[in-house]
């Protein structure tokens, strides 16, 4: 019987990207959704109200809050911020 190789990873995504600049983008967009997400929910308006807000379809709200961060980029979500009057800051450290 052969031993599974173990490895240990510093983040899950981390784990599931093929490099560490696919880590870092999935890590940035994951904590964008969830500031936008906490956000919308503090407001309290139904899934079509916040579409309207944001300038996209009350189908991509539903996506964003249940976190399926492979339909969205970067750029999306900056603009989601911006059209919900926030401003995105980015602040880079070294590794």
């Amino acid at each position: 019987m052969t031993k599974l190789k173990s490895e240990k990873f510093a983040s899950v995504w981390d784990a599931i990207s093929d490099t560490p600049e696919e880590a870092a983008n999935l890590r940035l967009r994951a904590d964008l959704m969830i500031e936008i997400s906490e956000l919308l929910n503090k407001q309290e308006w139904t899934q079509a109200e916040a579409a309207k807000r944001c300038g996209i379809s009350q189908p991509r709200i539903n996506d964003l809050l249940r976190g399926r961060i492979s339909r969205f980029s970067l750029d999306a979500l900056v603009n989601i911020a911006q059209a919900l009057g926030q401003r995105v800051h980015v602040e880079l450290k070294a590794a």
